[in-house]
């Protein structure tokens, strides 16, 4: 179902005022970058901008924290310069995602799966999804999303944006997660890194599959964005996200 702005104009208007999210859009970045033309973006009624991914004709990947809450969830595109808001049939938040993970310090699988009535247009290609080993640290991986370009400044989302960032690995070789850094600063000084807006994004391989999904950044002096980048490493969550995604009649791409 789709909806057009002069409907749900209130949905559309968090693009210009966003809220704080645990990771949003890409600081440091460029604009486009791989996969621009299998994503887009996620809104919610409580001010929330993310990013999807897209893995089918009627299935969306984002991260859990962007489909929690039971808000009203919209996937927001533009047709010739229209704002499209589509309506999500369904929402599957991954079994073990845990809303308060952050402030409590817990582990927590931060994926959602949201489902369509009706297929997406055709220009929209479905993601390939890698399920072979973690990239180690010093791998260049690409992190992007439809978040800001400068933290804080709400009016800088909606632009599809990417950076090549540095695999690093505070806390020893992950087998959930992924860490990402700029490559100059090795998450030690500010650099590139996802920000407000791009949670749910893709971060990619050389060969452009996606093998994480951002969830979460850090800043530094008080900042939430330009040290180190998260992703849920999507290999280890194969089994959910195939058996979710068949329930509904649905397949993911898997190199």
């Amino acid at each position: 179902m789709r909806i057009t702005i002069s409907v749900l104009g209130a949905a559309l208007a968090v693009v210009s005022g966003l809220a704080a999210w645990p990771a949003g859009a890409v600081v440091g970045g460029r604009e486009g970058g791989p996969a621009a033309g299998s994503t887009l973006m996620v809104l919610n009624a409580r001010g929330g901008v993310c990013t999807g991914i897209v893995l089918s004709a009627r299935a969306v990947l984002t991260a859990g924290h962007c489909a929690d809450g039971g808000t009203e969830l919209r996937v927001h595109w533009k047709e010739a310069g229209e704002p499209i808001l589509v309506r999500p049939a369904a929402v599957s938040l991954h079994p073990e995602f845990d809303a308060k993970a952050i402030t409590a310090r817990r582990r927590s699988i931060d994926l959602a799966l949201v489902r369509f009535a009706e297929p997406l247009p055709a220009r929209f290609a479905p993601a390939s999804l890698a399920d072979g080993p973690t990239p180690r640290t010093g791998a260049v991986v690409t992190l992007a999303g439809y978040g800001v370009s400068r933290e804080g400044e709400a009016r800088s989302t909606g632009t599809y944006r990417s950076a090549g960032l540095g695999v690093v690995e505070p806390y020893g070789p992950g087998r959930v997660l992924v860490w990402a850094a700029d490559p100059d600063g090795a998450g030690k000084k500010p650099g590139a890194g996802a920000c407000q807006g791009d949670s749910g994004g893709p971060m990619l391989l050389g060969d452009g599959t996606v093998f994480a999904v951002t969830s979460w950044s850090t800043g530094a002096q008080g900042r939430q964005c330009g040290l180190l980048s998260q992703g849920v490493l999507l290999g280890p969550q194969r089994n959910w996200l195939d058996r979710t995604l068949a329930g509904w009649g649905e397949a993911a791409s898997w190199r």
